[in-house]
């Protein structure tokens, strides 16, 4: 959806370019759950670094110098950072914090006032199951809601900022399906599931532009109790886009569609938005498929407003 805003904002009408644009905005969203990953890894690292300083004091405690060594000898980061694919992948992209050593402080500093880490400190002995647990939490909550995150990452390349949230579950999902039993050779997910992921992705935004007029009309013709030049540009975008995919790629059940197009339309576009695109979206498919223009592997559901109240 970034990539067709651009194209059609840019003036640059070249599709090849927009293209190339769209597959390199990928890579770097790939790029970035490396990133996050390796941002765990740092954290605790950091921690590390403040009990070798304590360790330092002048007048150590006893604190100082016997201290609580389970969240730095965290069993799933100890684990994953031994994973070939993960090195190999920050080797080559010569991702690091370095330069940002004041994110895992942060981080860190805040972790540690939660009752979970307390609780998860406090435990006689911990298994692998609770330092995945502290983890998940620690991205899930901190890293979240981290605003020095995003700070940073918006001022490292304009393709992560819009991307954090989403990147951050696929690092949970990665951290959730990790065993204690994988080697150094697990395999983490690809850029694409599969080749047919990327075809998808290039023939949905070829056919978007390619067909834009069209389904422009369309749109036109059922919102015509509206001013068409007063519709919210990108919820025109959605549509148009949404009907690419209706009708390029029958085997996508509607609901899947319908679902997809409203959250857009909800964190994307106007507060009003998604309203209005699920009740344009429903009257043209209804229409559409009423007269055979399309075809779709799944039946069309008797209410599609399933997120709407």
């Amino acid at each position: 959806m970034q990539t067709i805003y651009s194209f059609y904002q840019g003036g640059d009408l070249d599709i090849a370019k927009s293209e190339k644009e769209l597959l390199y905005s990928i890579q770097k969203s790939y790029d970035l759950y490396f990133f996050l990953l390796l941002l765990g890894c740092d954290v605790c690292d950091y921690a590390r670094q403040v009990i070798n300083t304590q360790k330092q004091k002048l007048r150590p405690t006893e604190q100082d110098l016997n201290p609580n060594l389970k969240f730095v000898n965290n069993k799933f980061i100890a684990q994953f950072r031994e994973n070939e694919q993960f090195k190999t992948r920050i080797n080559s992209t010569k991702l690091s914090w370095t330069n940002n050593p004041e994110l895992p402080k942060r981080i860190f500093n805040t972790l540690k006032q939660t009752d979970e880490y307390v609780e998860y400190m406090n435990k006689e002995t911990n298994t692998y199951d609770d330092d995945k647990k502290i983890i998940s939490f620690m991205y899930k909550t901190v890293i979240y809601d981290c605003d020095l995150l995003y700070q940073i990452l918006e001022e490292m390349s304009i393709y992560w900022i819009d991307t954090v949230e989403f990147i951050i579950g696929m690092v949970l999902r990665t951290i959730e399906r990790y065993k204690i039993g994988y080697d150094n050779s697990y395999a983490l997910p690809g850029m694409y599931k599969s080749d047919d992921d990327r075809d998808f992705v290039i023939k949905l935004f070829r056919t978007t532009i390619a067909k834009g007029d069209k389904y422009k009309d369309l749109i036109s013709e059922y919102t015509k109790n509206w001013d068409i030049e007063r519709i919210a540009f990108f919820d025109i975008l959605i549509l148009q886009t949404a009907l690419s995919e209706v009708e390029m790629f029958p085997e996508i059940p509607l609901k899947v569609t319908f679902n997809e197009y409203i959250e857009l339309a909800k964190n994307y576009s106007t507060t009003k938005s998604s309203t209005f695109v699920n009740g344009v979206l429903d009257k043209i498919v209804t229409e559409l498929i009423s007269t055979g223009k399309i075809k779709k592997i799944a039946e069309m559901p008797n209410n599609i407003n399933t997120n709407e109240e």
